[in-house]
């Protein structure tokens, strides 16, 4: 079938294939559901490279993240040329309005990875995301706690976050910056961040890397910073049998939210009622020239160094071992 979105049409193929068998929703379903919420999501990955995770056969079936352009993207689709850590380079999506969105459902993609750049400069983030993920023995309200100490964190730095459930068990929290600090320098913010709510609660937070290390706490996850690393856009539907989608949230509906309230089927009528949530994101572009200040206290009366990177970076200057502890210890 075909739809029709803004001045575009776009062709659906097999509309009525199930996607989430225990809901019953379809590929059609998972369409008007991007239309329902367009301009929102539009919003989280206008002019953004973007990875595709794709279920084509729904989420019980094999499933791949799509990082290059499909070969059939239209000409109407604009791409961004990204560089890996490794040196190589791909060229990703960059939606520039609704119909790209639509056109991606079509391929079985559920959610979208938008990169902290845009396709002008894809060297200099705009956003600084904090990803609070609750490690075993802890669950969303303790998320909930972290993000409010959170919160007053960034307000003494002068920084203001959009929060959102992750479409699991945690939440994000987006910081819009100018657009003038690079990935190393973002991620070294974000560490500054994180370990200053370790120390303010290190009995229910962690910045420990190593699973081994981090207990029955809220991780916060510094290396979604990390170049090539990207979160789950706002209203992206996540590949659950419950349909859920990461859902934008107005910081005095946190305490009160709950995950499982959000999906395919409830997050239309709330946009109806409310619209986008973050809309005034785009309106703010903070400094990080406070964070990265915190950072350089925190390596000058501490001895707070780098924390490792994620396995597929190449080992960077000032990173300290990349070894598990408990390796580390038996081959020593």
């Amino acid at each position: 079938m075909e739809l029709t979105v803004g001045e575009r049409t776009v062709r659906l193929s097999n509309p009525g294939k199930v996607y989430f068998p225990g809901r019953g929703f379809t590929k059609l379903d998972l369409a008007r559901y991007y239309l329902a919420i367009g301009d929102g999501v539009l919003r989280a990955l206008r002019n953004r490279p973007t990875t595709l995770e794709r279920y084509p056969d729904g989420v019980e079936g094999e499933s791949f993240f799509q990082k290059r352009a499909p070969k059939n993207l239209p000409d109407w689709i604009p791409t961004g040329r990204i560089s890996f850590p490794s040196g190589r380079h791909a060229d990703e999506i960059c939606p520039t309005e609704v119909a790209a969105v639509v056109w991606a459902a079509n391929l079985g993609c559920l959610t979208f990875h938008p990169w902290p750049v845009r396709r002008e400069d894809t060297e200099h983030p705009d956003e600084l995301r904090i990803d609070l993920d609750p490690q075993p023995g802890t669950d969303y309200r303790d998320a909930v706690r972290a993000a409010g100490e959170l919160r007053e964190v960034l307000d003494e730095l002068g920084l203001r976050g959009w929060p959102k459930t992750s479409g699991g068990r945690g939440l994000h929290v987006f910081v819009p910056i100018e657009p003038r600090w690079t990935f190393t320098q973002v991620r070294r913010s974000a560490i500054a961040v994180a370990r200053e709510l370790e120390r303010r609660a290190p009995e229910r937070i962690t910045t420990a890397w190593w699973k081994e290390e981090r207990g029955s706490k809220i991780f916060v996850d510094y290396n979604q910073t990390a170049r090539d690393r990207t979160i789950a856009s706002a209203y992206s539907v996540r590949p659950r049998p419950d349909a859920p989608v990461s859902a934008p949230l107005r910081w005095e509906e946190v305490p009160d939210a709950r995950p499982q309230d959000f999906d395919l089927a409830t997050m239309p009528v709330r946009y109806r009622e409310l619209g986008d949530v973050h809309a005034d994101m785009d309106g703010h572009a903070f400094r990080l020239d406070s964070a990265l200040e915190l950072a350089d206290r925190d390596e000058r009366e501490h001895g707070l160094g780098d924390l490792p990177y994620p396995p597929e970076h190449p080992k960077m200057k000032g990173e300290p071992k990349r070894v598990q502890p408990s390796r580390a210890k038996t081959e020593g």
